[in-house]
């Protein structure tokens, strides 16, 4: 390797220090299956922006029938809209790993080891219940000590755990008994089940007691069938009618007193992430100084039909102080019956936030997500709706948007005013819009004026946040009581620690093994440690790779500090593990899941779900 002799000044182009760049042909990012394997046969083109992206950026109108192929203005067409390309890889090109079937695993009758007894369940029971033939295909076991068996004295899964030469002995699972007994309750509230057979059965029978949001959504309709009554009656000039807003007074249960205070101010928000913000990804967040945390994004229809794995995304880890559930529907009603369920089941959250800016297709036809911006009718109802249901739990309803669905149209501000007047307790505004996905920089000067017009409810700013100094920058522009911080976390999780201390933290290669190895063990602990949660750590542990390889470390930058939309030219780190962890291609991801999770099966296919054609 060879330094180079000096570096350019390029917009959009992160520099680094001459004697770190690698001058040798640039190797590209993992884009499709075939990358996740093979660095080479990657077209080089596939990295480049789809051609009706640029021309909406470049401010081209571009109608519906110019994409269907030919020419305008002198720019080729893409054939189809099937062909454009999005902000992420479709579940066609992910394959997920295949689960292991019920006639594969072991009964947990056994897992401890051989019984003198027999299977409560064996009559109808599907798992093995020959230990011998079981630990015959068990895949060997993975080097080091057992995180769960240190921690709480006992490893649940015992002879199954992939770790299990830790605390197997003789073919029985060991127990420290004076650990466990301090820890059994620790760990048994973390691993309890959210959502109850009877309640699956009666949901999924339809037979759940949904009579109180019931009871609340007839009376929002009849209120609003008596103040469209009277507007008639004022219009015909046959009496008086009340002018405005439809009143809520007579629906919600609590006075604002009695509602649950969270104290907005100067916090730092964790944003709710799809597939990386799981727990294991914020209990590192919490450990760095995030304030407030909230699930990932779930679907209230799949909640309502007692989708197990949508309830799963619902643990709360005792480290989180202030967590919410984030919902994401079209429909008030809907929305309101799932927000009851979950508070029926016992989870207990501190507050629900309406997602309004996911950008994805699939939920932005639907008219959820980012597509409820260009409904505000079913907007108005779904806020008073989630205030109504919410409050007679004494729990806050936030919202959080984006500036609006076109680039050249926000349209945010009458959302704002709304929630303002309909008592939602806070909104946190992204400034970029549906269209836009996260090109180009976020609009802090919009996010600014939202902010006063909000008044005296608190509106949160987000976007391109990623050093202390930004923070402070955009916090003072816009006078928001606290910020959301999104890419910036999953790049270098500590830059709340950063913010809160107010220094640059130059994280080497050891700490940031130190900070994979941490988020690998709370995802044994989260989701197990025999095979498939080993496999179902490993799948979310490359999934934060292909965020965490973008932090450029800040002893390399020729002008600290890192701006989260630059990409930097191929560069080599200060010793070789440090070049691994920067590494674009999910070849070598897939290399440092190894060093903790040990060897992957030889037909192992990964490709990140988040591929943006920003950084």
């Amino acid at each position: 390797m060879a330094a180079a002799t000096s570096t350019a000044v390029t917009d959009g182009i992160a520099r680094i220090k001459p004697e770190f760049i690698w001058i040798k042909p640039e190797e590209p990012d993992c884009v499709s299956k075939e990358s996740a394997v093979k660095r080479e046969n990657v077209d080089e083109t596939s990295l480049a922006e789809p051609e009706v992206k640029k021309l909406k950026i470049e401010g081209d109108n571009v109608e519906e029938s110019d994409v269907k192929g030919g020419e305008k203005n002198g720019v080729k067409q893409i054939d189809s809209r099937d062909q454009r390309k999005r902000g992420q890889n479709k579940a066609k090109d992910r394959p997920l790993p295949k689960k292991a079937a019920m006639d594969e695993k072991l009964c947990p009758h056994l897992h401890d080891g051989p019984q003198e007894s027999k299977c409560p369940h064996l009559s109808y029971c599907s798992f093995i219940h020959d230990l011998d033939k079981y630990l015959s295909t068990k895949p060997e076991d993975i080097k080091g000590s057992c995180y769960i068996f240190e921690t709480y004295g006992k490893c649940p899964r015992g002879v199954t755990c992939r770790f299990s030469s830790a605390h197997v002995v003789d073919g029985k699972n060991v127990t420290n008994e004076e650990l466990w007994k301090s820890q059994q309750s620790l760990y048994e509230s973390g691993h309890n089940i959210l959502l109850p057979k009877k309640t699956q059965i009666d949901l999924r029978r339809r037979n759940f007691d949904f009579k109180p949001v019931e009871k609340i959504w007839n009376k929002m309709h009849h209120s609003q069938s008596s103040t469209s009554h009277q507007r008639d009656v004022a219009k015909n000039g046959t009496g008086e009618g009340k002018l405005g807003p439809v009143s809520d007074e007579d629906l919600v249960s609590l006075r604002p007193k009695e509602m649950k205070k969270i104290d907005w101010n100067d916090k730092l928000y964790l944003s709710p992430l799809t597939t990386v913000g799981n727990l294991p990804f914020r209990r590192l967040c919490v450990e760095f100084g995030a304030d407030i945390t909230c699930s990932e994004m779930s679907l209230a229809t799949s909640l309502l039909q007692g989708n197990a794995h949508e309830f799963a995304l619902h643990r709360r880890h005792p480290s989180e102080k202030i967590w919410g559930v984030q919902l994401c529907s079209n429909n008030g009603f809907i929305a309101g019956k799932a927000a009851h369920l979950l508070a029926e089941c016992g989870i207990e959250y501190d507050f629900v936030d309406l997602n309004m800016g996911c950008p994805i297709d699939s939920i932005y036809r639907q008219g959820a997500g980012s597509g409820l911006m260009n409904r505000f009718n079913k907007f108005n109802a779904m806020v008073r709706s989630m205030v109504s249901v919410l409050g007679g739990q004494g729990k806050p309803f936030t919202v959080k948007m984006r500036k609006g669905v076109h680039m050249d149209k926000n349209i945010a501000d009458k959302f704002i005013l709304y929630c303002r007047n309909a008592g939602v307790s806070l909104v946190t505004l992204h400034g970029r819009s549906r269209e836009q996905r996260y090109l180009k920089t976020a609009d802090w000067n919009y996010i600014t004026d939202m902010v006063k017009m909000g008044s005296p409810m608190p509106v949160y700013g987000n976007g391109d946040i990623l050093s202390w100094e930004e923070y402070n920058e955009r916090k003072a522009l816009s006078n928001a009581p606290g910020v959301m911080i999104g890419r910036g976390a999953l790049i270098k999780p500590w830059i709340f620690q950063e913010i809160k201390e107010q220094r640059h933290i130059d994280m080497t290669s050891t700490h940031r093994m130190e900070i994979l190895q941490k988020f690998v063990n709370y995802g044994l602990d989260h989701w197990g440690s025999d095979s498939q949660g080993v496999t179902t750590t490993r799948r979310f542990f490359l999934e934060f790779q292909s965020f965490f390889h973008r932090y450029i470390p800040y002893g390399i930058l020729e002008d600290p500090p890192q701006k989260v939309n630059q990409r930097p030219p191929r560069y080599v780190g200060r010793d070789e593990m440090e070049t691994l962890l920067c590494s674009g291609n999910a070849a070598d991801w897939i290399k440092l899941s190894e060093i903790f999770l040990g060897s992957v099966p030889s037909d192992f296919v990964f490709v990140p779900k988040h591929k943006a054609s920003s950084w």
